[in-house]
């Protein structure tokens, strides 16, 4: 028999359960209150006609993206076009995650290779600008909009861990050689914090664009933010009902229908899937796939022949690491086949948060490398029927 908590003990214990109710309640309200304005931009990106055969992907080169000086571990990748089939990549790098010294930096591709690295933001830099200390700098996220401006997104802590992060959006209208700070966010009923980014924006017919976003305070759940055009926010809806999932990778399907593959944070340990079929405003859950993932951010993008591809970290049997980053392939966006191992080790090793941008009939793929470096893999994509 379980012994009764002491009166302090068990008060505690209420008021955390009330917080908690309260915290969950609000959440709720507000994400009906933002969905409902989401259904207004809830057009999917303008979607190729698909064409008929098989996809073939051929690797071009593989390289790893130049290191600023004395930064011995990097993370968490993002990858933003540019014009005339340039890229920039955005990561964080330092002495070690969450460390003080810890910057976001970025490098332009440009003639088939990566040129040297600048340094867009620290601690000090998001400070300045946002009004109140930063603690902490996390994930990158980039896009471009119709005008060639930059938007960054930066997680950004004041007091407290990851749990207590805000989303920081900056502009660059100079390629990404500088940003001005636009805004903190507005995304959560918890003060604003609590939300982070990871997975890549989705664009939309109207030239504004969905940014991945995702809850982390006890519960974890998926969210998509919308933005008109002009980078200013629309509506935020949440992914589904599970309260064990995050870093959502968006894909359009059709004007209508959306997938949404994420990180899984329970034991299952396996892809989730969620699905919309009202153009992102509200979504159901979908049985998780059959694909392991160590508990890490996965990336997707669709082909024009159809088939959707996905980056993910593969686990043997008795493997619980992140050692073999997997590309897999799936015409239904449920069954999956794996294509590569992009990058495979032994235990201890890491190859893990990737993205992929697609240029042209080139496929880009980068990801962490041993928490030391960032790899780039490219490759040719091709469809026909004899392939």
């Amino acid at each position: 028999m379980e012994r009764p908590l002491p009166p302090r003990a068990a008060a505690r214990s209420r008021t955390v359960l009330a917080c908690l109710t309260v915290v969950l309640a609000i959440g709720a309200a507000e994400s009906a209150r933002w969905t409902r304005s989401a259904r207004a931009a809830a057009a999917p990106s303008t979607l190729p006609a698909v064409v008929p055969g098989r996809v073939s992907l051929t690797e071009l080169s593989r390289s790893m993206i130049p290191m600023p000086r004395n930064t011995p571990s990097a993370h968490a990748s993002a990858l933003a076009t540019l014009p005339g089939d340039r890229m920039v990549t955005f990561w964080w790098a330092g002495s070690r995650e969450s460390g003080p010294d810890v910057k976001v930096y970025a490098s332009q591709w440009h003639n088939g290779k990566w040129g040297e690295p600048w340094e867009v933001a620290s601690r000090d830099s998001l400070g300045k600008a946002l009004g109140f200390g930063v603690r902490r700098i996390g994930n990158p996220v980039a896009w471009t909009d119709r005008h060639g401006r930059i938007h960054l997104y930066v997680v950004a802590t004041g007091l407290g861990g990851w749990a207590a992060s805000r989303v920081a959006h900056m502009v660059s209208s100079d390629e990404g050689t500088s940003f001005q700070m636009k805004r903190v966010l507005p995304m959560s009923p918890m003060f604003n914090t609590s939300v982070l980014v990871r997975t890549n924006a989705v664009g939309l017919v109207d030239g504004g664009w969905w940014l991945p976003v995702y809850f982390e305070l006890g519960i974890k759940y998926p969210m998509l933010m919308a933005f008109g055009p002009d980078g200013e926010p629309t509506g935020l809806a949440r992914i589904g009902a599970r309260t064990t999932t995050l870093q959502p990778a968006i894909v359009p399907v059709s004007r209508l229908e959306v997938r949404a593959w994420m990180r899984d944070a329970s034991d299952q340990r396996r892809v989730q899937h969620a699905r919309s079929r009202d153009g992102g405003a509200s979504w159901e859950d979908l049985p998780p796939l059959a694909l392991n993932n160590e508990s890490t951010s996965v990336a997707a993008l669709r082909l024009a022949n159809g088939d959707f591809l996905m980056l993910h970290n593969h686990m043997g049997n008795k493997d619980s690491s992140r050692s073999t980053l997997r590309l897999s392939l799936s015409k239904d966006g449920q069954t999956w086949r794996p294509v590569a191992d992009v990058a495979r080790g032994g235990a201890g090793d890491e190859f893990s948060y990737p993205t992929m941008q697609q240029v042209g009939n080139e496929l880009h793929v980068t990801y962490t490398f041993q928490r030391q470096a960032i790899a780039h893999h490219r490759y040719r994509i091709s469809i026909g029927e004899n392939i």
